[in-house]
């Protein structure tokens, strides 16, 4: 395994929607998630990271190291009691130390588990993990509009009921026209030294970021992509200068007037460089 990073890192992710549910509330018959008292936009980190894991497992194909945990199908206890059949954890004596054992395999061989860490204390117990990515939740830079449209079925399924009961309008489906979303992210180089989380690793999640709404398409979704990575790397492990006065370097603005945006042409995106602190380098991956 590549040694864990050194350096510690923040950054900016901006991704769009046209036409399409970029993250379905199952709560409010799946509608666009919203801030109720903005009307603001909104996507949860853990419909990101489901997007980071599913590129993951689609380019590494369960390469040494580069397992996913957290999968469709998968039975976690039964990937947690795995771990405790190898030798490295087999051979400790005090159930303390197999429990350790057990937390390095899994971050060892699973590659969402020492990025964005995971609670495996259930089963044969491998600890808790605490990743050193994080993200927040993401938000679209200007309010919503929800649009419902009725779907319509011509053929019946069934031949015991009336094919007059089973077509016509059968369903909704909901989309917003556009909305430009950014979320913050977090990359601690102490957490990664706890999982092992490596350069590697990191550039494969840059990529991820980069790449992932292009193997995600659906009828739901639309048209999503990203459009702007800026990534803050600092020249330390700890950090050369607050998160939150990076993020504010960052600026979007509405380019189009008074009409409501439609295309990324519509936002005009800019970096404060001149503001940007001693000892913080920044990136742009898109």
């Amino acid at each position: 395994m590549s040694e864990p990073i050194r350096n510690r890192y923040e950054f900016v992710l901006l991704f769009d929607v046209k036409d399409g549910n970029p993250n379905g509330d199952p709560d409010a018959g799946n509608l666009p998630r919203m801030d109720p008292e903005t009307g603001h936009g909104l996507v949860t980190d853990v419909c990101l990271k489901r997007k980071v894991r599913n590129y993951v497992q689609i380019v590494k194909n369960e390469a040494p190291g580069m397992k996913i945990f957290v999968k469709e199908k998968a039975i976690l206890n039964r990937l947690i009691d795995e771990a405790h059949e190898h030798e490295s954890v087999k051979s400790q004596e005090k159930i303390g130390d197999k429990t350790e054992a057990a937390r390095q395999w899994m971050c060892e061989n699973y590659y969402d588990i020492r990025t964005f860490g995971a609670v495996m204390n259930m089963g044969k117990n491998a600890g808790q993990v605490r990743g050193p990515v994080q993200l927040t939740f993401a938000r679209s830079k200007h309010r919503i509009f929800s649009a419902e449209h009725a779907l319509t079925i011509c053929a019946a399924r069934r031949e015991d009921k009336p094919i007059e009961t089973q077509v016509g309008i059968q369903g909704r489906k909901f989309t917003v026209p556009y909305a430009l979303y950014e979320t913050h992210g977090y990359v601690s180089a102490p957490l990664a030294n706890q999982t092992g989380f490596s350069e590697e690793d990191l550039e494969l999640f840059w990529e991820a970021l980069v790449n992932m709404f292009d193997h995600d398409r659906s009828a739901a979704r639309g048209e999503m992509a990203s459009r702007k990575l800026i990534v803050f790397k600092h020249a330390s492990e700890l950090g050369n200068a607050p998160a939150q006065r990076l993020f504010e370097l960052v600026t979007v603005e509405k380019n189009c007037g008074d009409a409501p945006p439609r295309s990324f042409g519509d936002y005009t995106v800019s970096i404060d460089r001149q503001a940007v602190p001693d000892g913080v380098e920044i990136i742009e991956k898109i």
